[in-house]
């Protein structure tokens, strides 16, 4: 740092320096064709100490632009509100970029505070819409299963199946909402991961049933320090397309310890395996980004990109893994990972 700061300041003056000799230069030189008297030795002199004070002026002048410097570079390696800190403005050039440093910093804390304000209201407009549109499906969910026995049977399964997919999108719709603050909602305490999946799966009941599809799911153990309703969405979004994109076959579930004695350490996995379309792999890398789609989400118009997102989101933050394996029409493994070394 001081070398490129004397390089620097070097470069800044150099110019006021190549006057300066230019200068004295002329002096010599007129007072040489004039043929004054000892004039040469006596400017010699006054050169002398012109050198001496100046030289002294330009240390001082020197470390005062060093330590300037210095405490600009550490103010801009902070973060935060980094126009209060700024030095003292040594002239007039430096106090008109201040003030503008300043007046840009004014600015951009107004645009940030009316960005938060708007994005809190929309957060809590979204929170109150799917609370209220709650009711309603519950009260559809109601009428629907006083006609489950009638002779409409068939149709009103398929229109619980429906009003069961609107309940889903309304609660991915909530649990995105909530991502921002999802640090300070997590509760974490020790859970059996197989009971929260046997509970997301009796969820999604009137969907299996509807589809047709095989489904089979062996117990397993497996332990994890997490927060129960966010695992649990995880794991509701992995069934959820593990259901949409599959149509024929079926869906396995099982447990798996293969990772003892390993190098990732003791790691317990879970496994939802599908006999669906599979993805490419090329979409592969990008399936978790925000808004990504891929060739499947072109071929379902009703693919948002938002649902494996918010499992990245969510399975980052609480410490678990999750990768998934795939090959175009043979099918999907999505696999969880939830470290084991606490309970051995």
């Amino acid at each position: 740092m001081n070398k490129l700061i004397q390089k620097a300041y070097i470069k800044e003056h150099i110019g006021f320096a190549a006057v300066y000799g230019l200068g004295a230069m002329i002096l010599f030189g007129l007072a040489g064709l004039y043929g004054y008297d000892n004039a040469v030795r006596n400017m010699s002199y006054g050169l002398v100490l012109i050198v001496f004070f100046a030289g002294t002026y330009g240390i001082y002048d020197f470390i005062r632009y060093r330590k300037k410097c210095l405490e600009l570079a550490d103010i801009a390696s902070q973060t935060g509100e980094r126009d209060y800190h700024l030095p003292d403005a040594g002239c007039l050039m430096e106090g008109i970029y201040q003030k503008m440093v300043y007046e840009e910093a004014q600015e951009r804390r107004r645009v940030i505070s009316e960005y938060d304000e708007k994005k809190g209201d929309m957060a809590d407009y979204y929170t109150m819409w799917i609370h209220q549109i709650k009711t309603p499906i519950a009260a559809m969910r109601l009428l629907l299963a006083d006609k489950a026995e009638g002779a409409g049977y068939l149709e009103g399964q398929q229109a619980a199946e429906e009003l069961f997919k609107i309940e889903q999108y309304a609660e991915m719709a909530l649990h995105y909402a909530r991502l921002d603050s999802l640090s300070s909602d997590l509760l974490f305490k020790k859970y059996s991961v197989y009971e929260i999946l046997k509970q997301a799966v009796k969820k999604y009941a009137v969907l299996f049933i509807g589809s047709g599809l095989s489904f089979s799911m062996e117990e397993f153990v497996c332990q994890a320090v997490t927060d129960e309703k966010w695992l649990a969405f995880v794991l509701e979004q992995i069934l959820s397309n593990a259901l949409k994109y599959t149509k024929k076959g079926g869906i396995v579930i099982y447990g798996a310890d293969s990772a003892r004695n390993r190098q990732d350490g003791n790691v317990a996995y879970v496994v939802v395996e599908d006999s669906g379309i599979g993805i490419r792999q090329e979409d592969l890398p990008r399936i978790f980004e925000r808004g990504f789609t891929g060739c499947n989400g072109r071929l379902d118009k009703r693919s948002t990109g938002i649902g494996l997102y918010l499992c990245r989101q969510i399975v980052d933050r609480l410490s678990h893994t999750l990768r998934v394996e795939s090959r175009v029409g043979e099918g999907t493994k999505v696999i969880l990972g939830f470290d084991q070394q606490k309970y051995d």
